[in-house]
């Protein structure tokens, strides 16, 4: 059964919210990705050594990995809609989260406005940069799921939410808050059941003064297990293997309400550490697309939320 799903796209979207195996919440699982041999240039969340290369190969480099990523998300149609009719954008890269300014929750908005419908499932991405991941998913899955990103840089917010205006999603709506402070008031007012929630390639705060500032924290995790319903799932990722496993700890501290999936499904591809080899959303985030094209391996578990 794994094989199959992961071979190929299916063309139908969610129709049931009852989880009778943790691949149903993966309804969109992508085709196989085949691995990426290195590159020579250097990953900045990779642990590789880099090597010397020249200028053109360089410049070559930096044009790829663009084309790699507008390739993968061709079929939004998106290109230069929001720089021709708003403006360029600059987006500052890293945030510090505990920021006087961003430890305010953001308000729950009106739901039945935001979505078509707000009793779907919902699915929720911690860290959704541009927005693209869920618009990809909302269009192949409108009618049986919502999508809801939050995202601490306003400038992408405001980007994506021009998108969902132009392509007409009804299932999809993207928040600028610090999901750290927000999570808990959000979902908790949500009249549907909360599935799904992804993150993703967070900004892993390297130095070991700043890990606070890491989005996973206890207070987050009690907050997405508490609210989850059952059956519902976690599913994190990062090419940054220390972050991975700090990620990781934290889910894995409350086996009496999450099981990582390898548990419940042997089936699901994982290697001999755990992590889910492949993939199972349907489509690669941007970070996904640059660290696989770099080289970098990427470290995935996933969790079903049970009942003992």
């Amino acid at each position: 059964m794994a094989h199959s799903l992961y071979c190929s796209i299916p063309k139908k979207p969610i129709s049931s919210i009852v989880i009778s195996s943790p691949h149903i919440i993966f309804n969109s699982v992508h085709k196989f990705v085949p691995p990426v041999t290195p590159s020579l240039f250097p990953c900045r969340y990779c642990t590789w050594s880099s090597v010397s290369s020249s200028v053109a190969e360089t410049d070559e480099h930096y044009r790829q990995s663009p084309r790699l990523v507008a390739k993968e998300y061709a079929d939004l149609n998106l290109a230069d809609k929001f720089t021709e009719d708003v403006g360029n954008l600059r987006i500052r890269q890293h945030v510090n989260p505990l920021r006087r300014a961003l430890m305010i929750p953001a308000e729950a908005p009106n739901w039945k406005e935001v979505f078509g419908d707000a009793t779907l499932p919902l699915m929720v991405d911690i860290g959704s940069g541009s927005g693209r991941f869920l618009m990809w998913l909302a269009k192949r899955n409108s009618s049986s799921m919502n999508y809801l990103g939050l995202e601490i840089r306003p400038k992408l917010v405001t980007r994506a939410e021009y998108w969902v205006n132009e392509l007409g999603l009804k299932n999809v709506h993207f928040i600028s808050t610090n999901a750290m402070v927000s999570f808990q008031r959000l979902v908790s007012t949500y009249p549907g059941p909360l599935m799904l929630v992804s993150i993703l390639c967070p900004d892993p705060h390297f130095k070991k003064k700043h890990h606070k500032r890491r989005v996973v924290q206890k207070p987050l995790v009690d907050s997405i297990v508490n609210n989850l319903a059952h059956g519902g799932q976690v599913f994190i990722q990062s090419d940054v293997l220390d972050v991975a496993l700090d990620m990781r700890d934290y889910f894995d501290a409350v086996p009496d309400k999450l099981v990582h999936v390898d548990s419940v499904d042997p089936s699901l591809p994982c290697d001999g550490d755990g992590w889910v080899l492949n993939n199972p959303m349907g489509i690669r985030t941007e970070r996904e697309i640059h660290a696989e094209f770099e080289g970098c391996k990427i470290y995935r578990r996933v969790y079903k939320k049970v009942q003992h």
